[in-house]
């Protein structure tokens, strides 16, 4: 299972940023491509066990579908596209390059600071 090790990788990441910040991560944000070799069940599944003693233990993942897109070599038009299928929705070319969907993306990080209780 390599989600575990990209999840232990996004993890190292998202837990340098909140350590820059002295803040907890909250929320982590990640865009997963549908032919990106990143099955997202297998992530969310991996993520709390790579979060375990981290500032981004706790955080809720949020996973995100990009589309799969084409950009056409014929028409240089940019179409949606299946995996199974990548072939220009406006002129129908097989002479298509990937421009969307094969990409694994930390979108966002949301974290929070510990307000000290003043006594």
């Amino acid at each position: 299972m390599h989600e575990l090790a990209i999840c232990q990788q996004l993890v190292a990441r998202v837990d340098g940023l909140a350590r820059e910040k002295d803040a907890a991560v909250t929320r982590v944000r990640v865009g997963i491509g549908p032919l990106a070799g990143v099955e997202p069940a297998l992530l969310a599944r991996a993520y709390p066990l790579a979060c375990a003693g981290t500032a981004a233990e706790g955080s809720i993942l949020v996973l995100e579908t990009i589309p799969i897109e084409v950009e056409c070599r014929d028409c240089e038009v940019r179409t949606r596209a299946s995996a199974s299928r990548l072939l220009c929705g406006a002129c129908g070319s097989w002479r298509t390059d990937l421009a969307s969907g094969g990409e694994l993306l930390l979108l966002k990080v949301e974290m929070a600071r510990e307000v000290a209780a003043h006594v």
